[in-house]
């Protein structure tokens, strides 16, 4: 991977933007890679910038020790993003990428930058709303079983013991993280929040999106879109669009295919 992909060993970028006045920072789910926003580069317009975070232990960090604290976490996405904070930038996070887009929105403002001009929080309650859970300390087969539930997983994949061993390993890793995650300490963000949700997401609902008006002073806005906790793989288009006119409809207006799509 060249640096023009990989800016920092935390970041992954798969369409150079050289010329792009945002960039938009997404962060993957519990058991998720940056492949999951790979789709995404094909579908923004060449004004954002996207930048991926790739959390160790999986994809091509596959190797690299997994990280189960959300301080730890963030931190190391921080550092790989001040250098590139030289022009106004949007987070997306889904599930457990939506309580580190927060912490990272604000662990950012704490080092003096600027806070994103829009934190879009994904398929997940407000931090001071951060359900706990033993999932992490469960067995195989009921780890296996709250994926299932959730979707997202390929069956194929955890029926292969092999694979399901190698995914399993940084899955529980994120649940550790994520169920013991609680809000860290600091004022609460001033940044507008829009909150995207399945309507047959078993973890949130639209009226328990709203609680994220606790998370900033900012406007909160909460749209609804077909699905379940993973809507977004099969929404992506309605995703990015939405997305898009929040920050700025002139965005939208010129959003098509990459000419040089990967």
């Amino acid at each position: 991977m060249t640096a023009a992909t990989s800016p920092h060993p935390w970041l992954r970028r798969f369409r150079p933007a050289p010329h792009a006045r945002l960039r938009l920072v997404c962060l993957p789910h519990a058991g998720g890679g940056a492949g999951a926003y790979r789709s995404w580069a094909a579908l923004l317009p060449s004004g954002v910038d996207l930048l991926c975070a790739q959390y160790p232990g999986r994809e091509d960090r596959f190797t690299d020790p997994p990280v189960d604290d959300m301080s730890a976490l963030v931190g190391a996405v921080a550092d790989g993003l001040e250098p590139l904070l030289d022009r106004p930038y949007a987070v997306f996070g889904h599930s457990m990428g939506s309580a580190v887009g927060y912490e990272l929105a604000r662990e950012l403002r704490g080092r003096g930058h600027a806070e994103p001009v829009r934190l879009f929080a994904s398929g997940r309650r407000a931090p001071a709303d951060a359900p706990g859970g033993r999932v992490h300390q469960a067995d195989d087969d009921a780890l296996v079983a709250e994926l299932v539930r959730l979707g997202g997983t390929e069956r194929e994949v955890l029926d292969d013991p092999g694979l399901r061993a190698a995914v399993l390993g940084y899955v529980r890793n994120d649940y550790r993280l994520i169920e013991r995650y609680r809000p860290l300490s600091g004022p609460p963000l001033d940044c507008p929040v829009s909150v995207f949700v399945g309507d047959r997401d078993p973890e949130v609902d639209a009226v328990s999106a709203r609680r994220w008006d606790t998370a900033t002073t900012g406007r909160v806005d909460v749209q609804e879109f077909p699905g379940d906790h993973f809507y977004l793989t099969a929404r992506r288009r309605e995703v990015v669009r939405a997305l898009l006119r929040r920050l700025d409809p002139a965005l939208a207006a010129a959003q098509g295919p990459w000419p040089s799509t990967p």
